[in-house]
C-alpha cells in the first residue's frame, strides 16, 4: 500500500507528549507499534524518562510505564529519529489567543519534520486546527524539504475526540475520522489504525470536513452546557431542582435518540471547550458569516464563576456572614471531575474573586500537582480535605472526584464553623444527602439547585 509499510511491524513518531501525545503512545506501544515521542520541553521528557506520569487518566500511567520500561516507547527532545519511522502523527498543542490559532508549536514541528520526511512516510495530524489549515498550512510546511504531498509522502487528518478521564478506552472504541489528502493518503492512514488498535474508520471526503468534525461536536457541546447553564439560574430562581428536570426532559425521544441536555456546572474548562467553538467563529468569520449561538454560549459558560462567586456570597449573607475574613474550603482545582487537569480550569476565576473579596479560601485537590495549583493560583494548597475544612463556613465542592466520596461533611461538622454551607458546583449530591446535610445544621446550596 502507498505510503504504508506492508511489514507486520510498523514504527511511528509521535510530536507533541501532551495529553493527547502521551496517551496516543501508549496505546500504540502497547499494541505493538515500536514507537518514539518526541517533545522540544526537556521538563516534558525528563519527567518521562524519569517515569513520571504527569496526566491523572485510569490506565494511563500503568500503559505508558510499562512501554517505557519494555523499550517500546522511546522519548527523546531529538527529531532526527522521525526520518526513520513509518508514521508520523502530529499532536502538538494549537491554543488559541482571542479568536486567533498561535500556530508556534504546529510551525516547529512541521519545519522540523520537513526538513526530515523521506518517500513513503505517512503523516497524520490530530492536533486541533481550524477548517483548511491542514491543506493551505501544515501541507505546505512539509513540502518545505522538497517532498510533495499526495506524491512521496501521505497526509492526513485524523481529529482527536477523547474525554479525559475515559481517554484509553475511547481511543481504543471510538470510531476514526479520516480526512486525506488524496485517497492514497486517506487509505494507508485508515489501514495504519485498523491494524495498530483495531479500531473503525469514518472515512471523510476531505480534510476540510475531518477538520470540522471535532468542531462541530465541540461547539455542540459547548452550546449544550450554555443551555444547561441557564436552565440553571432560571431552575434556581424558581426553586426548582435542575438536576430533576434534565433527568425528566432527556426521557423525551427525538430523532435516532433521547433529548440529552448536559449538566450545569462551575463553569467549562480545559483545552478544548474554551477554544474550539472560537475556531469555528473565526473561520465563519472569515468566510463572511457571524455564528451568534458561538458567542452566545462562550459568554454564557464564561459568566458562571461570577455566578458561583454571587451564589456562595448570597449563602453566607443567609447564614448572617459576609465574604471578608470568612473561610471558604474549595474542594476541587481541576476543570472536570476525576482529573487533575488545570487547563483553563473555571475554578481559578472563582478562587481569585474570593480572595479578592477578602475571603480565606483553602484549596485542596488530591488528583492535582501540588505545584501547579501553588503557580496557577498563587497559594499553597491544603495538604489535605480536614486541613482545608478546618473552620469553613462554606465548603465549595467544585470538581466532583470520586476521591471526595470518602469526606464525611456530618461527621466532620465539629470541624467546619459552627454556621456552614456546602455549595455544590460540579458533586451533584443526590436529594438524601441534602437531606442529611440539612438535618445535621449545614445549608446546601447548588448550581439550579
Amino acid at each position: 500500500m502507498k505510503f504504508l509499510t506492508d511489514r507486520e511491524k510498523i514504527s511511528a513518531a509521535v510530536l507533541g507528549m501532551g495529553y493527547v501525545g502521551t496517551a496516543v503512545a501508549a496505546v500504540l506501544a502497547g499494541e505493538g507499534v515500536d514507537v518514539v515521542g518526541v517533545d522540544v520541553d526537556p521538563e516534558v521528557i525528563g519527567r518521562l524518562k524519569a517515569r513520571r506520569c504527569p496526566f491523572h487518566e485510569p490506565g494511563l500511567p500503568e500503559l505508558l510505564l510499562g512501554a517505557l520500561d519494555s523499550g517500546g516507547l522511546r522519548v527523546t527532545t531529538d527529531y532526527a529519529p522521525v526520518g526513520e519511522v513509518d508514521v508520523v502523527i502530529i499532536a502538538v498543542g494549537t491554543p488559541v489567543r482571542g479568536t486567533e490559532l498561535v500556530d508556534a508549536q504546529l510551525r516547529g514541528a512541521c519545519e522540523q519534520l520537513a526538513a526530515r520526511l523521506r518517500p513513503g512516510q505517512l503523516v497524520l495530524l490530530k492536533s486541533t486546527v481550524p477548517p483548511g489549515v491542514s491543506r493551505k498550512f501544515v501541507a505546505p510546511l512539509l513540502e518545505g524539504g522538497g517532498l510533495k504531498a499526495g506524491v512521496d509522502f501521505g497526509l492526513a487528518f485524523c481529529p482527536e475526540r477523547l474525554s479525559e478521564g475515559r481517554a484509553l478506552h475511547e481511543l481504543r472504541t471510538f470510531p476514526i475520522a479520516v480526512g486525506g489528502w488524496c485517497r492514497d493518503s486517506a487509505r494507508a492512514a485508515a489501514a495504519f489504525w485498523r491494524r495498530t488498535i483495531g479500531a473503525e474508520v469514518i472515512d471523510c471526503t476531505s480534510m476540510e470536513s475531518a477538520e470540522m468534525v471535532k468542531l462541530a461536536g465541540n461547539w455542540w457541546i459547548d452550546h449544550n452546557i450554555a443551555m444547561a447553564n441557564e436552565l440553571a439560574r432560571l431552575c434556581g430562581a424558581l426553586d426548582v431542582d435542575v438536576l430533576e428536570v434534565i433527568a425528566v426532559a432527556n426521557t423525551m425521544r427525538k430523532g435516532a435518540g433521547n433529548v440529552n441536555i448536559l449538566l450545569p456546572s462551575v463553569g467549562v474548562g480545559g483545552s478544548c471547550l474554551t477554544k474550539d467553538p472560537w475556531m469555528v467563529w473565526r473561520a465563519a468569520r472569515d468566510r463572511g458569516l457571524d455564528l451568534e449561538t458561538v458567542r452566545v454560549a462562550r459568554r454564557v459558560n464564561d459568566s458562571m464563576p461570577a455566578h458561583t462567586v454571587d451564589l456562595i456570597d448570597r449563602e453566607l449573607a443567609r447564614l448572617g456572614l459576609g465574604l471578608d475574613g470568612t473561610r471558604i474550603a474549595v474542594l476541587g482545582a481541576a476543570f472536570k471531575n476525576n482529573t487533575g487537569d488545570l487547563r483553563a480550569t473555571p475554578v481559578l476565576p472563582v478562587v481569585a474573586a474570593l480572595r479578592r473579596k477578602g475571603a480565606d479560601v483553602a484549596v485542596f485537590d488530591p488528583l492535582a500537582d501540588p505545584a501547579e495549583i501553588h503557580k496557577i493560583f498563587g497559594l499553597a494548597p491544603a495538604a489535605s480535605a480536614r486541613e482545608a475544612l478546618k473552620g469553613a463556613a462554606c465548603v465549595a465542592v467544585l470538581a466532583g472526584h470520586d476521591a471526595f466520596d470518602g469526606i464525611d461533611f456530618v461527621a466532620l461538622r465539629d470541624t467546619l464553623a459552627e454556621s456552614c454551607v456546602i455549595v455544590d458546583g460540579r458533586a451533584y449530591y443526590p436529594r438524601e444527602t441534602i437531606d442529611r446535610f440539612r438535618r445535621n445544621g449545614l445549608a446546601y446550596r447548588g448550581i439550579g439547585r
